[in-house]
């Protein structure tokens, strides 16, 4: 029996087809957060227990910047696609779609205003949980309120790996390569499966948007879904301001004994 040759292209093309679609794309998920620029001047309202938004400029937050960072490294050349998620209300948008100028592929906005790390944690465990992320990055901390609690609160929900605080971080398709610093030395940790990670500086450089990112980053999926409830287990009763600096004293090279007198009285240090 003759087979043509046309024939046997279009099986090997259909077997192609078939390969492609087998390929297992890597899913990454990051969180990110929407801060006040470090410039920013801080001041409260309503007694000392609301955050004055007054004039503040927002952007994304720098340890998240370089967890979105390496997941747009480890999603190169095809491997995987990019999703950054957000727990806010629509004033968040302009910073998501910074995160989408970098590099992320769609983006997700939970509405709902940010009360705690609990509630944020829960927001994205419960979105994540029914989308098979292989992996969730994150920032070690958000630098206005520097808890580093939302990372461990995800893991604990979604009951998968949690590496807090990374440096580096390597991925062959299935099995990660972490590195964390402890104290006196580094710790290398192997994950296989499913895993989240915060990430430090050192994990990746923040990437600069180019003009080609920000003008796709316009018409990149920016879905919103509505946030799930959840029991208030904490709330902020106060805000305070660190004390403002005192006064300097000069005293005089010669006057050694001086100095000491002031350490011992005043600062209390010896």
């Amino acid at each position: 029996m003759k087979i043509g040759l046309e024939y046997i292209s279009l099986q090997l093309y259909y077997a192609s087809i078939t390969i492609f679609n087998l390929k297992i794309i890597m899913k990454i998920l990051v969180c990110i957060s929407n801060v006040p620029d470090t410039t920013t001047k801080i001041t409260f309202t309503g007694d000392n227990t609301e955050f004055n938004t007054a004039g503040v400029q927002y952007i994304v937050n720098p340890y998240d910047e370089i967890a979105l960072s390496r997941a747009i490294e480890l999603a190169e050349g095809g491997k995987g696609t990019v999703t950054v998620i957000n727990v806010g209300e629509a004033t968040t948008e302009p910073t998501i779609r910074k995160a989408l100028a970098i590099g992320a592929d769609d983006a997700i906005r939970v509405n709902g205003a940010p009360r705690d790390a609990y509630f944020v944690a829960t927001q994205i465990a419960e979105y994540a949980k029914s989308n098979d992320f292989d992996i969730i990055l994150c920032g070690r901390e958000s630098i206005d309120y520097n808890g580093s609690q939302v990372a461990a609160m995800i893991g604990e929900l979604l009951d998968i790996p949690s590496i807090s605080i990374i440096k580096k971080l390597d991925y062959d398709g299935s099995t990660a390569t972490i590195e964390r610093e402890i104290e006196g030395g580094k710790e290398v940790v192997s994950v296989s499966g499913k895993f989240l990670a915060s990430c430090a500086e050192g994990t990746a450089e923040a990437k600069i948007p180019n003009m080609r990112g920000i003008m796709s980053a316009r018409t990149k999926p920016l879905q919103v879904v509505e946030a799930v409830a959840v029991e208030e287990v904490g709330k902020i009763s106060k805000f305070e301001t660190p004390a403002p600096r005192g006064s300097v004293k000069l005293i005089p090279a010669e006057s050694a004994e001086d100095l000491i007198g002031l350490l011992h009285s005043e600062a209390k240090v010896i």
